[in-house]
């Protein structure tokens, strides 16, 4: 093991109740957010045409990987946890909190997120082909040139964190960028009905993208880093890393998810053909 990183997690920081339980009440949401959004898009694949259906099967696998993966996490964060004999907060137990999860998670659902986007837009083969491509391999050397830094428990290496961050915002912000010119190009080639969602589409990218930049910056100040090395304080920042990461995976998978759902079904010819029956009624 390298010294100061972890591979598996690092040593557990002193928490009030509140604090665990803030975290530990975060996860079980967000295990029942993606359980939910897993079994709607799964079950919504009928109301959109065939063409739409494999944007939303994508959609549920995300979700459905997301799921499982925060229920580990869950299970890792009671595992590494014991209320203290006093009862006036929670200590580790010496098992370490296995991050690792969440990036595992990342690997597979990053790319994903990328294929469902394309495949809900019907763009060219060609376009679409080139668009996944430079997308997939960005995600990938983001989430790379994260992880890294994310285990980092030492505060004296604060600034190789930093590097590191550094390094994982340039793919990240040209994932953004590429995004919002494609999602804007795209839009004089969409329905009318579909074009304020993919609109909206954009912004939901901009602003819970955002959160994850804020979350890696909370975990990784000094304090932090000291938390996460067993120390008694400093622990707001591993705490606030937790459930921003948390609250970011909610809404960009599950809450993207059913934003895909709303533009498939909007494109589709069912809901034209609705539509177009209650105008001549």
């Amino acid at each position: 093991m390298i010294e100061g990183i972890s591979l598996l997690g690092a040593a557990m920081p002193d928490l009030s109740v509140f604090q665990y339980n803030a975290v530990d009440n975060i996860f079980s949401m967000t295990v029942a957010t993606m359980g939910a959004a897993a079994l709607f898009l799964f079950m919504s694949r009928a109301n959109v045409d065939p063409e739409y259906r494999p944007a939303l099967m994508v959609s549920g696998l995300v979700v459905t990987i997301a799921c499982y993966h925060y229920f580990m996490i869950r299970h890792s964060w009671q595992d590494a946890y014991k209320l203290a004999e006093t009862g006036a907060g929670y200590v580790g137990t010496g098992a370490a909190f296995n991050d690792f999860y969440r990036y595992a998670d990342w690997i597979l659902t990053v790319p994903l997120l990328m294929v469902e986007l394309v495949a809900v837009l019907r763009l060219p083969s060609a376009k679409a082909t080139s668009l996944l491509t430079r997308l997939v391999v960005a995600a990938a050397a983001m989430i790379a040139l994260g992880y890294p830094g994310e285990v980092i428990a030492d505060p004296t290496r604060w600034s190789e964190r930093v590097v590191w961050g550094g390094l994982s915002s340039i793919p990240f912000f040209y994932i953004l960028y590429v995004l919002w010119v494609e999602l804007t190009n795209s839009l004089d080639s969409q329905p009318p009905a579909a074009r304020k969602l993919i609109e909206i589409c954009r912004l939901v990218l901009l602003i819970t993208w955002a959160v994850y930049p804020i979350a890696y910056a909370l975990g990784g100040t000094p304090d932090a880093l000291a938390a996460k090395a067993g120390g008694k304080v400093g622990a707001d920042g591993v705490v606030g890393l937790q459930i921003g990461y948390a609250i970011a995976d909610m809404t960009a998978k599950a809450g993207f998810g059913v934003l895909i759902y709303f533009i498939a079904r909007a494109k589709s010819s069912k809901t034209h053909a609705a539509e177009g029956s209650l105008a001549h009624a």
